[in-house]
């Protein structure tokens, strides 16, 4: 099955994204709605059939710090459901692993494992800090919401990369997403910028947390990335990827992104997945290629990166 057109294929060699409209099963997506909502313990402060409690940030008495069930601020991350075979059949679907294998090739996928290991089991990688998407993780990262801001207008958005090594990431909408309603945003081109300075072409190197050495932890970052980043985060205009349930957003492991912040008052609800190929361990050492798409698809290397203009307002759904 090949569901990705030659256009969307240079769309996302160029831009380092794609937008695939639809792309989840509905039935899917209401079941992932429920299993959210069904993991609350009773007597929490937000309900589900009463919008006016989801706005955030979330009371201390509905606050939970546990890294598979985090309740904090605005953000709610539910991990613990990440390999059920229900939220699974979803995003490990027909249609998006032929479109992952049309970008990476052919047979090259590891499958998620029903009722293994979620994201967060092995705790988080420092104490007080996030939890690496890579330990321990054998299906979904997780349902993660955004609660609506409200009167809360925070600091510009910055953005970032994810510094565990994974292929191809999926951010699939479970529920209606405005715009500047917390969606996905993404910085276009700043994957083909970000790829060659960095050490690795996909780990990155970490400093232990040592209590007695407490100035420096995770991730290690080069000179040329921070300079790199600051100015992909000073030119380049972020695209904020909102849509309809059913919406998923397929970005490259080296593109600059961001969760949104949310000034509507519609709760965003998304679910997150890697794709990563069989061969990520042979190979997640290498240094940057001066042939960044060794690792990918016939198609995407043959490509040479040209699309319609009018691709460039499909895909920028807050213009449309």
């Amino acid at each position: 099955m090949n569901v990705l057109t030659d256009d969307e294929i240079a769309f996302f060699k160029t831009n380092g994204y794609l937008i695939l409209r639809g792309a989840l099963d509905p039935e899917g997506c209401s079941r992932a709605r429920d299993m959210l909502w069904a993991s609350l313990p009773d007597g929490t402060r937000i309900r589900r059939d009463d919008p006016s409690t989801h706005v955030g940030p979330f009371a201390d008495s509905d606050t939970n710090d546990d890294v598979q069930d985090l309740r904090e601020g605005y953000r709610w991350q539910l991990r613990r459901v990440g390999t059920d075979p229900q939220l699974l059949d979803l995003v490990f679907c027909d249609r998006l692993v032929a479109a992952a294998e049309a970008l990476l090739g052919a047979g090259t996928l590891r499958a998620p494992v029903v009722h293994g290991m979620p994201m967060g089991t092995q705790g988080a990688a420092w104490p007080g800090g996030p939890v690496d998407p890579a330990l321990g993780t054998e299906g979904v990262r997780g349902i993660y919401c955004t609660l609506p801001y409200g009167e809360h207008r925070p600091d510009r958005l910055g953005c970032h990369t994810d510094g565990h090594p994974f292929n191809l990431g999926i951010v699939g909408l479970i529920g209606d997403v405005p715009p500047d309603g917390g969606a996905f945003q993404v910085w276009p081109g700043s994957h083909r910028r970000l790829y060659p300075t960095f050490l690795m072409q996909y780990d990155q190197p970490r400093i232990p947390y040592y209590d007695h050495l407490p100035s420096y932890k995770g991730i290690l970052h080069t000179p040329e990335y921070e300079a790199e980043l600051a100015r992909v985060i000073e030119d380049t205009e972020p695209v904020d990827c909102c849509g309809e349930a059913g919406d998923v957003v397929l970005w490259h492991h080296r593109l600059a992104h961001a969760a949104g912040h949310n000034h509507t008052d519609v709760m965003r609800q998304a679910v997150l997945y890697d794709f990563t190929k069989t061969d990520l361990d042979d190979c997640r050492r290498d240094p940057p290629q001066d042939e960044m798409w060794r690792d990918w698809s016939e198609a995407l290397r043959a490509s040479e990166g040209t699309y319609p203009a009018a691709m460039d307002r499909t895909q920028r759904p807050a213009l449309a």
